[in-house]
Parts: C-alpha cells; structure tokens; sequence
C-alpha cells in the first residue's frame, strides 16, 4: 500500500493541509484506489517553506497545493501505482 503523508503544522494548516487531505480522499474514491493508497496526516514533515508539503512513502516531500493536486496525484501517485 502507498503512503501519503500530509504535513498539518503551522504553516502547512494555515496554506490548506485539510483541503488538500480532502481532495486527495476524493481523487482516491474517484479512482476506487482505496485499496491501494492510504492518506495519513502527520506533523512537521520539516519543509515548512514548501507547504503544504507531502511525502509519499517516507520518501520525497513535495510541495502541493488545491491547484497542484491533481497535477501531483496523476504524475507521482498514478506512476508509482504503476496506473
């Protein structure tokens, strides 16, 4: 299963942490990919300047945002998944 942590600290919170887990939620249900990803919040990822930042697989943190996401899910999520 792939893992998706998304930073809810300070300044992650204050730039749209909980819009981006909610849209990530949605982008999983939409591509019935429950089974296969799982999202996680989790503190200070430690890339505040990058917020909101993401890590998947406790690899690469990226820096995502509610316009980025779609972008970010079918680029790194879909590829990883192989999909």
């Amino acid at each position: 299963m792939l893992t998706i942590d998304v930073c809810i600290g300070s300044a992650c919170h204050l730039k749209g942490a909980y819009n981006v887990i909610n849209k990530l939620m949605e982008l999983i249900d939409k591509k019935n990919l429950g089974d296969k990803v799982s999202v996680k919040a989790a503190f200070c990822l430690g890339e505040c300047t990058k917020a909101v930042s993401v890590r998947v697989d406790n690899d690469t943190v990226y820096s995502v945002n509610e316009k980025t996401l779609e972008d970010f899910f079918n680029e790194v999520i879909m590829e990883r998944l192989g999909e």
